[in-house]
């Protein structure tokens, strides 16, 4: 008799791992976040057919942020109950018991603190988007991470959008400008662009690449413009929209083309691209990157501080510790 004919979907799907020796074990720490159900949906739907599962979290929730606060409940009890995901006490209890770490707590304050024993412990880590709310605890993440040799990422999901991706291979000649625009609500305990702006700031590097020396900001309750200045000449935009109807987006002006493309969400993608991560251990997006995204942030607010002159990256990286 095939028992599992017989047992709930969610038993089903927690005993699933322990059955085969290849399934990689996925741990997942805040789960404040609606991330948290939707990449997990994604990576047990059998359509897929990833070798992966959830099985087991450490929730966590931010008390002076309301949206952490106030859905950690639902989102606990779907990953229980529909995904058979086991609930643990402490972050050292999780990582004993996984391959693989990821940092789904929506707040980034927390994120160093939390990634930490994983880190330590050797085991691949995504931490979702924020990396971090600063610049230093972005450099003090990727520090520890170069200290133990573990492999550590993180990215928003519009960076594999296929709008981007388009704009971002498109042969348009050589690269002048670049325009990134999406919504960008701000929380206080953040970056001004590490909260919501991440997604169109990601996005616009993913198209003209790293390289970016310095940054101006203009600023006013509904919008931001952020202005880069990148090695060679070209000009990198953001327009960070709160007062305008949300939309994301990116322009590209070549010296043979000009292209524009609408972007948006792009979870199955970016888990098709977490999966390779699980399995070859090599981050896709690096460290440097990722750690000049945040620069390009910091310099922003500093820019925003001294009323809108521009401020060099190198300056934000050595105040940082970088």
């Amino acid at each position: 008799m095939n028992l599992r004919l017989f047992l709930p979907a969610a038993l089903v799907l927690a005993l699933a791992p322990s059955q085969a020796d290849d399934v990689i074990r996925v741990g997942m720490i805040g789960l404040d976040t609606s991330h948290a159900t939707a990449f997990t949906k994604i990576l047990h739907d059998p359509a897929n057919g990833y070798p992966v599962r959830v099985v087991a979290a450490v929730p966590a929730s931010s008390p002076d942020i309301e949206s952490s606060a106030s859905r950690i409940d639902g989102y606990v009890e779907t990953l229980s109950k529909d995904y058979g995901v086991k609930m643990l006490d402490s972050i050292d209890a999780l990582v004993a018991e996984v391959d693989v770490i990821l940092v789904e707590s929506v707040d980034g304050r927390p994120h160093l603190a939390q990634a930490a024993p994983g880190i330590r412990a050797g085991k691949p880590t995504f931490i979702d988007k924020p990396l971090a709310a600063s610049l230093e605890d972005a450099v003090a993440i990727f520090a520890l991470a170069e200290q133990h040799g573990t492999p550590v990422w993180s990215s928003s999901n519009l960076r594999y959008h296929s709008g981007v991706v388009k704009a971002a291979t498109a042969d348009v000649g050589e690269v002048a400008a670049v325009l990134s625009y999406g919504p960008a609500s701000l929380e206080e305990h953040h970056l001004d662009l590490a909260w919501y702006g991440i997604h169109p700031t990601e996005a616009l590097f993913t198209v003209i690449g790293t390289g970016c020396e310095s940054v101006s900001r203009t600023h006013t309750a509904g919008t931001d413009v952020v202005t880069g200045l990148w090695k060679g000449g070209k000009v990198g935009t953001l327009i960070g929209l709160r007062a305008a109807k949300a939309s994301y987006g990116v322009q590209v002006f070549g010296s043979k083309a000009t292209i524009q493309e609408s972007a948006g969400g792009a979870y199955p993608e970016m888990m098709a691209e977490m999966v390779k991560f699980f399995q070859t251990k090599v981050p896709p997006v690096s460290a440097e990157e990722t750690l000049e995204i945040f620069a390009f942030m910091a310099a922003a607010d500093e820019s925003k501080r001294r009323g809108g002159a521009p401020v060099t990256l190198a300056e934000m990286l050595e105040k940082a510790g970088k």
